[in-house]
């Protein structure tokens, strides 16, 4: 491993995420509550971030806060974009696929 952490590893404790997204560790517990992100639980039940979850939670008080969307919309906007990701996986790899058939034999 290069030393970085992987992004889904979750490593970081409520009261540091909510230093680093800027919000109150209520308003964590709100979003999972409400399941607009989902952080890891320990076996003591402590929850743990993972870089990934912080960066939605960067994206979804981007939302809220510049774009003034209300949770409703960012749940909407989440769950879109979460597709559009997937559908354009499934794009690549077919065009993969198409590539290596029309590829001459070598």
């Amino acid at each position: 491993m290069n030393g970085t952490i992987p992004r889904d590893e979750p490593c970081y404790t409520i009261g540091v995420v909510a230093r680093m997204v800027d919000l109150h560790p209520q308003t964590l517990r709100n979003y999972e509550q409400i399941g607009l992100v989902v952080p890891h639980r320990t076996a003591g039940n402590i929850r743990l971030y993972s870089q990934r979850d912080v960066d939605r939670l960067l994206k979804i008080n981007r939302l809220t806060q510049d774009l003034g969307v209300n949770l409703a919309g960012v749940e909407i906007i989440l769950r879109m974009t979460e597709q559009i990701e997937a559908l354009q996986s499934t794009i690549d790899a077919l065009q993969d696929e198409l590539d290596r058939q029309r590829a001459p034999d070598r």
